[in-house]
């Protein structure tokens, strides 16, 4: 199957599951395990209604969570069989997507995890949804880009498909972490995404104020997921208010946007897909046409910096990456450079970029003649970098197409 757009997706799948019995007294993975024919059943009502990608019901089942859940050692076992159920849903009528979402942990220095075990983490996922022969993958309700990279990162070290990336944000457009929309688009269809998007949290109204935002930089068509609306706890229960009617009343909204892709996130029914296919038929869609074209797109991993093009570096203004760098970071932020530039020379600086990038609040420029270590310092940066420095253009090339590495 050829992918093409508009392209409908799912809607929510812990609501669908509790009209087939899940009371969420365990993990939805685990119970779809113990009951197979009511997770396909669940799923096969989604295409039933339109939906042309289901995701896998994959979104807790990475190590971590699995482990939480008193689940250790069977990771690619669990996301292939989980992936099965999804791949005999759809049959020949759907797309499968592997659904990766967020473990919940920090990598240094807000948590005790290195950025690549957190690749690892996600691998060990990865080579089960691979496993189980996912057409594509979407890494999911994302609130931190370290996770997120680390996610596409190991996608992209096992696989060659298709990959889409969406986050959760506020009203305001900033995840979890402070960090905007605007920039963690940048960072991503910098790093070669085939879809970019948000899901989750908001409404059909406030996501579109915030899809928006998006259209001025986007290069790659975009994803709403919204949720039914705003969730009310009454007699216990989580209600969405969100009718299918009003939930596609954004849809025209959406389509001049960008977005390309369509589907619901909490409290979102077969229904509220029936409707976005219905009010899809006929779309008119806008393909990406971003601003700032003659400006470079760099990116802090909370906001986005746009750069002319002949930017100048000033040897006297790169940092060494030594082991003062906190200090000199506290002195560049008072500089009237527009970047910042740090020269990585060994190994042992890479430790302090790790531990000391958090203070790094204009964009990045790494100075480096070391194929190996600026690759490493690129995997370590949570944003979108610059470079200065002697390495050849098809080297340049090859990170550029991995990390979004402007050149």
């Amino acid at each position: 199957m050829e992918l093409y757009y508009p392209l409908i997706l799912d809607g929510a799948t812990g609501t669908q599951l509790a009209k087939y019995g899940y009371n969420g007294d365990m993990s939805a993975e685990l119970w779809s395990l113990e009951h197979p024919d009511r997770c396909v059943a669940m799923q096969k009502e989604f295409i039933d209604h339109g939906t042309e990608m289901i995701l896998s019901p994959t979104f807790c089942a990475n190590p971590v969570k699995l482990e939480e859940n008193g689940v250790t050692g069977r990771t690619v076992e669990i996301n292939a069989r989980l992936t099965a159920l999804a791949r005999e849903a759809a049959g020949d009528k759907a797309h499968v997507a592997g659904d990766i979402g967020p473990t919940g942990k920090f990598i240094v220095p807000l948590g005790d995890l290195t950025f690549e075990e957190m690749v690892d983490i996600y691998k060990e996922q990865v080579l089960g949804l691979e496993e189980g022969g996912v057409d594509m993958y979407v890494i999911e309700t994302m609130m931190t880009v370290a996770e997120a990279r680390a996610a596409l990162l190991a996608v992209r070290s096992i696989s060659d498909k298709p990959v889409y990336v969406t986050f959760t944000c506020d009203k305001n457009g900033k995840t979890m972490m402070g960090t905007d929309v605007t920039a963690a688009l940048v960072i991503f269809q910098g790093m070669g995404v085939d879809a970019f998007g948000l899901n989750c949290s908001v409404g059909p109204d406030d996501m579109l104020t915030q899809i928006r935002r998006l259209r001025e930089f986007a290069e790659v068509p975009l994803v709403a997921k919204p949720n039914a609306g705003i969730p009310e706890l009454i007699d216990g229960k989580t209600v969405y208010h969100c009718s299918p009617e009003e939930f596609t009343e954004c849809i025209d909204g959406f389509a001049e946007a960008g977005v390309m892709l369509f589907g619901g996130c909490c409290g979102s029914t077969e229904k509220h897909i029936k409707a976005i296919y219905d009010a899809t038929r006929n779309i008119r869609l806008v393909k990406p046409d971003p601003q700032h074209k003659e400006l470079l797109k760099l990116a802090t991993e909370k906001k986005v910096y746009l750069l002319p093009v002949n930017t100048i570096i000033n040897q006297e203004d790169i940092i060494p990456c030594s082991e003062s760098l906190e200090d000199l970071l506290e002195l560049e932020a008072d500089k009237t450079s527009p970047v910042t530039a740090i020269r990585i020379s060994c190994e042992e600086e890479l430790k302090n970029l790790e531990e000391h990038q958090i203070s790094i609040i204009k964009p990045l420029c790494i100075v480096c003649d070391d194929e190996s270590l600026l690759e490493k310092a690129l995997r370590l940066y949570q944003g979108r970098a610059m470079y200065e420095g002697t390495l050849p253009k098809e080297t340049l090339e090859r990170l550029r197409k991995l990390y979004g590495l402007v050149y």
